[in-house]
């Protein structure tokens, strides 16, 4: 398990861990905007370390639209099929409005020409620890509740398990603490911090498979 910490310093060019700054693309991908027509937050990127089974060297990219931040639609049972295109389907927020996060696994990429608009940027590192497994009275076992690559998900509530578009069962990857604030640059949109996916602890699970760069999905507790 490695926990993600943030640094005082802002993010420079070619930076590949941080807090909004300019996001690590393949050629081929541009940068994801909502259907509304606005351009998404890089809320941050992290290089996945190469011993993280499934996504080792991977690099992540987590976006959410500066106009729409939308609940996760309830899918019901706990195994969950989730249906084609599902990152970009406005019916897989609630209300149904708009496809407004986007979640990238890549494999290669460059920095964009451009940085982030919205947010403060800092540098992020990666650090080896040791996960905390707590069991749970109905017999499963929950991790650490921290911002983190790996391990052990904390499972605020039930555990949840999905399918992928293509067939495959999604794998945990990442975890973002609740109410994890992300700061406004100054004379932008206002003074309050941002939250991703209003404020939930989010927990991003991916295709093993890799069917598509955006095949990821964020499981949301509080």
């Amino acid at each position: 398990m490695y926990l993600v910490e943030v640094q005082a310093g802002s993010a420079e060019p070619g930076d590949r861990n941080t807090i909004a700054g300019s996001p690590i693309l393949p050629p081929d991908q541009p940068w994801p905007e909502c259907t509304c027509g606005e351009r998404m937050m890089l809320f941050f990127q992290l290089d996945i370390p190469g011993d993280i089974p499934s996504f080792g060297g991977d690099h992540l990219l987590v976006f959410q639209c500066p106009a729409h931040n939308e609940d996760i639609v309830d899918q019901g049972e706990y195994t969950r099929q989730l249906p084609e295109r599902f990152w970009a389907d406005p019916e897989m927020v609630h209300p149904p409005g708009h496809a407004s996060w986007r979640i990238l696994i890549c494999r290669t990429g460059e920095p964009t020409a451009d940085a982030d608009r919205h947010l403060v940027s800092h540098r992020l590192t990666v650090r080896r620890d040791e996960e905390q497994i707590h069991h749970r009275r109905d017999g499963s076992v929950a991790g650490r509740r921290e911002f983190k690559i790996g391990g052990v998900p904390s499972w605020i509530q039930e555990a949840e398990r999905f399918r992928c578009c293509c067939g495959i069962e999604m794998e945990y990857l990442c975890e973002l603490e609740e109410n994890f604030d992300f700061a406004r640059i100054p004379g932008t949109d206002g003074d309050d911090p941002v939250l991703l996916l209003l404020g939930n602890e989010v927990y991003i699970l991916a295709c093993p498979a890799h069917c598509d760069p955006a095949a990821a999905w964020p499981v949301l507790h509080n």
